[in-house]
């Protein structure tokens, strides 16, 4: 008997499991079933628009890791030269009362709080005002004051090609799709029509349909497994969806 997928099984383990099966439908002679076909089309289909949602949620996540980042960088260069104002040596406090009266301008908490968009232009302005001529001797005069900038130039740059490379694959796609929505369509066409076919089909016509019915059989019980595996000490496991 061909178990039907788990719900709980996460998204990239769907994607998995229907990228497997796709492939042992088509490395099988099965091809003259236009109802077969059919079905693993439509899997095909809604399992590309999943791998394109997950990349999308990874992409967003990616853009998250680079603003924590760059947020984190720019509170430390705050933290530095205000702690640099209360240096014993005057030459060192006073370079930190000139670059604070800078760096004032742009609040640091509104700056981390603001769009993605709106905190690039401010970084941006603010690592411009840092650069000019007549900074510079202030900057040299903190130790770790450079590093410090240029930590927070390193994560901006690196931010804005994260925030490139997601415009362009969202613009590429035109796509909008939440991946966990994807991932329970491509459960039921699973569950729903490849097992519940594949079952009675093994059982009427074994020696055409029983080779992919038991490829399809392991894939799916491998990720069940898989599943079960990692919820056993965490709560009771609902039934699969559809039921069996």
């Amino acid at each position: 008997m061909i178990e039907k997928v788990l719900t709980q099984s996460r998204t990239t383990e769907v994607d998995a499991v229907a990228v497997r099966m796709t492939s042992a439908f088509t490395g099988s002679d099965l091809s003259r079933d236009t109802q077969l076909s059919g079905i693993f089309g439509r899997l095909a289909t809604s399992s590309a628009r999943l791998t394109a949602a997950i990349n999308r949620a990874r992409a967003n996540s990616a853009l998250d890791a680079g603003d924590a980042d760059r947020d984190d960088k720019l509170r430390g260069l705050n933290l530095f030269v205000s702690g640099s104002l209360y240096h014993p040596d005057a030459a060192i406090s006073a370079a930190a009362r000139q670059l604070e009266g800078v760096m004032a301008k742009y609040g640091l908490a509104a700056t981390v709080s603001a769009s993605y968009a709106t905190e690039t232009s401010l970084i941006n302005s603010l690592l411009g005002d840092l650069a000019a001529p007549e900074l510079q001797a202030s900057i040299e005069a903190i130790p770790g004051c450079a590093q410090n900038i240029a930590a927070l130039h390193a994560a901006q740059t690196a931010f804005e090609q994260t925030y490139s490379d997601y415009i362009a694959q969202r613009a590429s796609e035109n796509l909008g799709e939440n991946a966990s929505e994807v991932k329970k369509e491509v459960v039921a066409i699973i569950n729903n029509q490849v097992v519940q076919y594949l079952r009675a089909m093994a059982d009427f016509d074994a020696e055409s349909y029983g080779a992919l019915a038991e490829a399809i059989a392991l894939i799916i019980a491998e990720n069940n497994e898989n599943v079960r595996r990692r919820t056993r000490t965490e709560e009771p496991e609902p039934e699969p969806e559809g039921g069996q």
